[in-house]
């Protein structure tokens, strides 16, 4: 069985613990609510070391064992706080000295990331079960969650509600988590076929969907390897972000085909790697917060103003890291009645860095031009280079000349490493004079 990612790990054995406890020294000792409450704290923080603090703790034997905790909350610098943890246990499998609940529910949880992060670095204390006891081979049957919110790095907080049915190894049978309070709605829903490393996926978000298949594979050395094909279809762009609290930089409804890869020791930690490919059409399309034309026709810094496109078209790489998900747009094509653009952003914590080169209808053919700012505030300009040479070529032959004179520039630039610093220069696609 591959091992739970360590905070749920520590959670997930604390609670086990107390009620194996609870059940088996009924013969000995029947704690008050005050004892139990302090017995969870001690045995949690052994187990972490992080200390817990519980507001309240309450245990009953009917109609089987369970214990509900209420204002629960670690003692780090951002507490990961629960307002209420129900936990129910398998009388059976108690009777059978095997450690396993049979219900979690969580109620009011916020989970701010770096104090989860936290508890990866716990070592196997954490898993480890109380003497004498074995480990079921499904530890969980089932969780149900509600309000519960996710704080991420930057401070945005996501709240979800969801429900998991597990099958040995801590893989889902069947799973459905949703933002809270989301219209349309965003949600996900994975369900098992035939006890086969195969879900089938339906991902309803931004009045449209997201469907397809997703398959786990184990590898000789217990890795899990995960791969999902996916269609996005009608997915409104904006709504899409908007759900996650973001901005978009593009209008639009997106269609395509999606794939995810993730190699990782257990189904959690699956997540923190994610890797996505996704090559998409948007028809039509407005790119926001910036307008090509009025880039090229000033060949200078241009922010605000809008593009309109008949289509926009490429393929977005995402990749889960520490620092944040890294996003590739490869390969973009953009089209309109005013114009054809061509090129390549990558996005990190908002942050753009990409190059284009822009066709305008009139004749002015290969503007290339740099993509920079932020998502919010983005900002398209010639580089030095570029911009001297475009200077010169407007001399020597307005129109036409100022282009050429800029892609000249870019390229002498470049070849002298000015400008994009040490990165390995993008060559722009060809371009040659229209036909009419």
């Amino acid at each position: 069985m591959t091992r739970p990612q360590r905070w749920i790990a520590g959670i997930a054995a604390t609670a086990l613990a107390v009620v194996v406890l609870l059940a088996a020294g009924l013969a000995w000792w029947l704690p008050s609510d005050e004892e139990l409450a302090a017995r969870i704290a001690s045995e949690f923080e052994q187990r972490t070391g992080i200390g817990l603090r519980v507001g309240a703790a309450h245990w009953t034997l009917r109609p089987g064992p369970a214990i509900t905790l209420s204002e629960v909350a670690t003692t780090q610098k951002e507490p990961i706080t629960v307002q209420k943890l129900v936990l129910r246990a398998g009388l059976s499998a108690l009777l059978a000295r095997r450690v396993q609940i049979g219900t979690v529910e969580i109620e009011g949880a916020v989970l701010p990331r770096a104090s989860v992060r936290a508890f990866r670095q716990l070592g196997d204390k954490a898993q480890q079960p109380v003497g004498g006891w074995t480990v079921h081979s499904v530890p969980v049957e089932h969780a149900r969650f509600s309000d519960l919110t996710w704080i991420d790095r930057r401070g945005i907080a996501l709240a979800y509600d969801g429900s998991i049915d597990f099958d040995p190894g801590w893989l889902p049978r069947h799973a459905e988590v949703a933002r809270r309070e989301v219209t349309p709605p965003a949600r996900l829903v994975l369900e098992r076929e035939d006890g086969t490393d195969r879900w089938r996926t339906d991902i309803e978000v931004a009045g449209g969907s997201w469907n397809g298949t997703t398959t786990v594979q184990t590898l000789p050395d217990q890795r899990l390897r995960l791969h999902a094909e996916l269609t996005p279809r009608n997915v409104d762009i904006a709504l899409l972000t908007a759900a996650f609290k973001r901005r978009a930089p593009v209008e639009g409804r997106i269609e395509g085909r999606t794939e995810v890869d993730a190699e990782a020791d257990n189904p959690i930690a699956l997540l923190r790697v994610l890797h996505t490919r996704t090559r998409f059409t948007v028809r039509p399309a407005t790119l926001l917060r910036f307008d090509l034309a009025k880039a090229v026709v000033t060949a200078g810094i241009s922010r605000g103003g809008q593009t309109p496109l008949d289509e926009l078209a490429g393929t977005l790489e995402t990749q889960n890291t520490d620092d944040g998900v890294v996003m590739r747009y490869r390969d973009l094509k953009a089209r309109s009645g005013l114009l054809t653009a061509s090129g390549s952003v990558t996005m990190l914590n908002r942050k753009l860095d990409g190059e284009a080169a822009v066709d305008l209808v009139d004749g002015v053919v290969g503007v290339p031009l740099k993509v920079g700012g932020t998502v919010d505030v983005p900002e398209l300009s010639l580089t030095g280079g570029a911009l001297a040479g475009a200077a010169i070529g407007s001399a020597v032959l307005p129109g036409v000349g100022t282009a050429i004179g800029a892609r000249i520039g870019q390229k002498v630039e470049q070849l002298f490493g000015g400008g994009d610093g040490d990165k390995k220069p993008k060559k722009p696609a060809a371009r040659g004079p229209r036909s009419n």
